[in-house]
């Protein structure tokens, strides 16, 4: 049963943080600065006031827009706040303790992978490499998961992935498949065992099928597909799927 002051409490922080995420997908991949200084409009450059920055309400509030030159705000900024703030009240919600921080903090994290692989094939170390310490710190009061399975799935989710990508590159004589996507699998391996892995892996290579087939992609020899938005978004029905099998 969800705890209705612990879900605005998860939906507040989510929406803050939403705001601080989005900025750093949108500035990160082209090595701008995210933390530190005044945060500016990027069409005028003035210095945006404390109104200017309320999560979802300032941007809805002016349309969208720069209240001094009309720029277009990225709707990135709304879409990533909402989701956020969603993310914090269904986690806090649910599990008002220490544990739904923790699914907090996954689901956060996943949603700035997912974004950043999608827009740019990208899976900073910064970010998988945290994912894995969490599933091995705070994930144990998230998910009912032994630390040794916790180790293997770290272990093999890295190890199997790192093998493809080894075996393709002696193979094809060129990169086809990213470390990044390996040390995400990795991750996920660390937060929910190395049981969850096929599961993952299974669901993640379906939707990427999907995506491919659908966008038409799937007929061109060079196309490259996001893997690691997949796995983020594979991760919770393929954790589901554990739970009802184990």
């Amino acid at each position: 049963m969800i705890q209705p002051i612990a879900a605005l409490a998860g939906a507040l922080v989510g929406a803050i943080l939403g705001s601080f995420l989005a900025t750093l997908i949108l500035r990160w991949p082209q090595g701008r600065g995210v933390v530190g200084g005044r945060s500016a409009c990027d069409g005028c450059g003035r210095t945006l006031a404390v109104r200017d920055l309320i999560p979802l309400l300032s941007a809805l509030v002016q349309r969208g827009r720069c209240r001094t030159c009309g720029a277009h705000i990225d709707p990135l900024h709304g879409r990533v706040e909402a989701g956020c703030a969603i993310i914090g009240a269904l986690a806090t919600g649910g599990m008002p303790d220490l544990g739904g921080v923790g699914w907090a903090l996954l689901g956060w994290t996943l949603l700035t992978l997912a974004i950043l692989d999608w827009r740019h094939f990208w899976l900073p170390d910064a970010l998988t490499l945290t994912l894995a310490f969490l599933g091995l710190t705070i994930g144990m009061w998230a998910t009912d998961v032994i630390l040794m399975d916790r180790v293997i799935g770290a272990a093999i989710g890295y190890g199997i992935l790192l093998a493809i990508s080894l075996g393709y590159r002696a193979l094809r004589g060129r990169d086809g498949l990213g470390l990044g996507d390996a040390k995400l699998l990795g991750a996920l391996g660390a937060w929910f065992g190395w049981q969850a892995l096929p599961f993952i892996l299974l669901i993640a290579s379906m939707l990427g099928l999907v995506v491919m087939l659908v966008s038409g992609r799937v007929k061109s020899r060079t196309a490259q597909a996001p893997l690691g938005t997949f796995l983020a978004l594979a991760a919770l029905p393929a954790w589901i799927i554990v739970l009802r099998l184990f």
